[in-house]
């Protein structure tokens, strides 16, 4: 009982939060003199009591018996967790206030994924130290590139409103153009290199389980395909330069083909198949 209310309370903090952040952060009419909203010190830390909480379901919800138990509502739960966390950990050195806006209705959601699919079967091989540093690099990297699609989408919203000033407040409260997309580049390139370091640690996990470096799959394949995306637009990005919608399509469609690889499998065996 007391594991639902701690589901039940995460997803209402995070809920209140981003109405909070919603009213005095993207509707606010008043603001500093270099166009930014600033957040008070208390504002910053009241989104750590529903990561806590949700911190704790995922280890209630992971844990839950023998083995990990690692299913489609857990593995997106971790994902949205961390996305958060780091989004948090960000906004001490970036203008992020009004992009935890965004965050905290995803994460409302997200905590109680583990409710509504529970993992059907513990996670196979996790005494394996390869697969589980291979599953801990993987959700970073998963979380980095979620920051990078929000990022993204975001920056299609800055750019319009260059072309359509006579948008909305809401608009007009978002981070500099310029700013969101030195950061997006940042995030991409730390989500890539864990990226790489997953694809090579599931080889070395292949290696040590199945006694063959990969095994050809639709996650391995999409995989490698995401990863051929995001370098090609660093690589762009260095070579010529790639900017503005270049760098938003490239970004979405590699976090589109990452989402395919990962959950979009998990979704079809685990909730639509149900095995």
């Amino acid at each position: 009982m007391s594991g639902i209310l701690a589901y039940l309370a995460a997803s209402l903090l995070y809920g209140l939060i981003g109405w909070y952040f919603w009213r005095t952060k993207w509707k606010a009419s008043t603001q500093s003199m270099d166009g930014a909203i600033v957040a008070s010190g208390w504002e910053s830390f009241t989104i750590l009591i529903p990561l806590t909480l949700h911190g704790y379901t995922l280890y209630l919800s992971i844990f839950a018996g023998a083995g990990l138990s690692f299913g489609i509502g857990n593995a997106v739960s971790s994902i949205v967790w961390l996305t958060a966390l780091v989004y948090w950990l960000s906004s001490f050195f970036y203008r992020l206030e009004v992009l935890q806006t965004l965050v905290a209705p995803i994460a409302a959601v997200a905590v109680l994924l583990p409710l509504l699919f529970p993992s059907l079967r513990p996670l196979a091989n996790t005494e394996f130290p390869a697969f589980t540093a291979h599953i801990l690099i993987a959700m970073m990297a998963y979380s980095l590139l979620t920051i990078a699609a929000l990022h993204a989408l975001l920056m299609a919203v800055v750019e319009r409103r260059l072309h359509n000033p006579s948008m909305s407040s809401v608009q007009v409260n978002l981070p500099p153009l310029l700013d969101m997309e030195e950061l997006l580049f940042r995030i991409i390139w730390v989500g890539f290199l864990l990226l790489t370091l997953t694809l090579i640690s599931g080889a070395v996990f292949s290696e040590e389980v199945f006694g063959q470096p990969i095994k050809l799959t639709h996650k391995t394949l999409f995989g490698f395909i995401s990863w051929g995306v995001f370098a090609a637009l660093l690589t762009g990005r260095k070579l010529y330069g790639w900017r503005g919608r270049i760098a938003i399509r490239w970004t979405l469609i590699g976090f589109v083909i990452l989402l395919l690889a990962y959950l979009g499998s998990k979704f079809v065996l685990e909730v639509i198949l149900q095995r």
